[in-house]
């Protein structure tokens, strides 16, 4: 194994500008980062090399220790909120102009290739790219406006036991920045530590510049969910592994009030079954829609009955595919629903729509990942959370379109990854990890503080103070997805608050070398299976 000394070189810079913070595409009120002194918009691999050099070369000449700060890559789309940066002063790289695509190699009658892309480049790019050549990324997914380089350093995205379906799980290669503005290329070797490190890095060995992509011959895909709504009991007390594995990517949509649950699921189909091409709306709203749930969520902070309400009308949207024929704009509305992978597993925004954070709709959401022989164990501690409350006079609810999404991961094995295995945890997670994501409105109105705030902050932190699996993540909702962890007591990295990491710091395992390997913690998951 290589040594990864080269790769671990601080990204510093000096500056006597005065700091400002960054935000996240919500805008004002949800930084991704406190301490900026400048954002380049870079335009080239070259041109971000040569902003590392230049902040290195500062710094190394500076005098002053507070004067010392760092180089952080970021776009435009599911970004990080509230932890993108240290407390030092930061210089932004900005990369959705780093988005060239090149090397595509598919040749003819193979069921697969690759292709190379830059750090910006987002996943509809990529898609209409492939698609216009005859192949797909298959199901490395990540969201529609997120770019590659952050969701290979970020671990994301994922739904499904069966496949591959992390973005880093289709990497071959990758070019990375390094401190002292060299590119390096670091090689797929599943031996080597450089790799490990590299494939989930979370940013902290440098850029990533440019990924070189696994890509597969297309397919079309089939989705059901008509015959899928499922009592709670069905699914607490059931097979939830066999409900999920034996398809190429499947969620689970829980509605605490209902106590209903959707089961969703897609698999490759025929290319001659239908001429239909669904197409999925992700964030996609009209103004009349936005001022309406934004209004009635709104009154939700004082009025309980009002998140009742909303979640009866979601889940009742959510009985019906959220698609449109492509090529016709018309609605679908039965199912099942078939299409090209990308437009069915991801879809984007209608064009007749705009993203719901546009219009002011925003909330925070909390990740929760456990190996998948807990998953029945897991839920049912959480119907025990929400009945604690009810015993109090709240009714739990979901404030969110679909619900409260659970989502599953195919074992990766990497150093900071959400689904790794080989852990000092002591759990299974050889057959992968099932993730609770609970997103919750954002007011818009008197200080913010949602419904039942101190549930979702008290109760959740107190978990995430004994084990990983249990930090708390809160960003904004259309932040959504940017899924991965750092070493496991600080792990779910980009959807924790600076309070979690804090909390967190006490359990790291110090008999993992440099903490960056199996930290774990001495009572894993306690607080969340035992009694309160």
């Amino acid at each position: 194994m290589r040594s990864l000394p080269h790769l671990l070189a601080a990204l510093l810079t000096t500056t006597g500008a005065a700091a400002f913070e960054y935000n996240t595409f919500d805008g004002p009120g949800f930084p991704s980062c406190y301490n900026v002194s400048r954002v380049h918009n870079a335009t080239s691999v070259a041109d971000m090399a040569a902003v590392v050099k230049e902040v290195a070369a500062a710094a190394s000449s500076s005098s002053s220790s507070s004067a010392v700060g760092r180089v952080r890559a970021a776009g435009k789309g599911h970004m990080w909120y509230d932890t993108q940066c240290s407390d030092a002063w930061t210089v932004v790289v900005r990369t959705e102009q780093v988005n060239a695509i090149s090397e595509f190699a598919l040749p003819a009658g193979a069921d697969r290739g690759s292709v190379w892309v830059e750090a910006g480049t987002t996943f509809f790019q990529l898609a209409e790219y492939l698609h216009a050549r005859g192949a797909s990324v298959g199901y490395t997914l990540t969201n529609w406006n997120i770019s590659f380089g952050g969701s290979v350093a970020m671990g994301a995205h994922r739904s499904s036991i069966r496949e591959e379906s992390m973005v880093a799980a289709g990497v071959l290669a990758m070019d990375i920045i390094d401190g002292s503005g060299e590119v390096r290329r670091v090689v797929r070797d599943e031996g080597d530590d450089e790799w490990l490190a590299a494939s989930t890095s979370l940013g902290l060995l440098g850029i990533i510049a440019r990924i070189q992509l696994q890509v597969y011959a297309r397919e079309r895909i089939g989705g059901v969910a008509d015959k899928f709504r499922l009592d709670e009991k069905d699914v607490l007390d059931g097979d939830i592994y066999g409900m999920i594995a034996p398809y190429a990517t499947a969620n689970l949509w829980w509605w605490p009030y209902k106590r209903k649950f959707h089961h969703r699921y897609y698999d490759p189909v025929p290319s001659n079954s239908t001429p239909q091409e669904g197409f999925q709306n992700t964030f996609s709203v009209t103004e009349l829609e936005a001022i309406a749930a934004r209004t009635l969520l709104d009154s939700g902070k004082y009025l309980p009955t009002s998140n009742m309400l909303a979640e009866e009308i979601f889940f009742g949207l959510w009985e019906k595919p959220n698609f449109r024929e492509k090529t016709t704009n018309e609605e679908i509305k039965e199912w099942p629903v078939y299409g090209w992978n990308y437009d069915v597993l991801i879809g984007g925004l209608y064009p007749d729509q705009k993203a719901e954070w546009e219009y002011g709709l925003a909330g925070y959401t909390m990740e929760l990942a456990f190996p998948m022989p807990l998953a029945n164990k897991m839920l049912k501690r959480v119907r025990q959370l929400f009945d604690d409350e009810l015993k109090k006079g709240i009714v739990m609810t979901s404030t969110y379109r679909s619900g409260i999404n659970i989502k599953f991961g195919k074992a990766y094995f990497d150093f900071l990854g959400q689904v790794t295995y080989n852990t000092t945890d002591g759990a299974d997670w050889t057959k992968g990890a099932i993730m609770f994501d609970f997103p919750s409105f954002r007011p818009t109105i008197g200080d913010h503080k949602r419904f039942n705030e101190q549930f979702c902050k008290g109760i959740w932190y107190k978990a995430s103070g004994t084990t990983v699996e249990l930090t708390v993540t809160q960003r904004p909702q259309s932040s959504q997805h940017a899924h991965r962890r750092v070493p496991r007591a600080a792990r779910t990295g980009t959807k924790n608050t600076r309070e979690v990491f804090t909390r967190s710091v006490k359990n790291l395992d110090p008999k993992s070398p440099a903490h960056l390997h199996d930290a774990s913690v001495s009572r894993p998951y306690a607080d969340l299976f035992s009694p309160p």
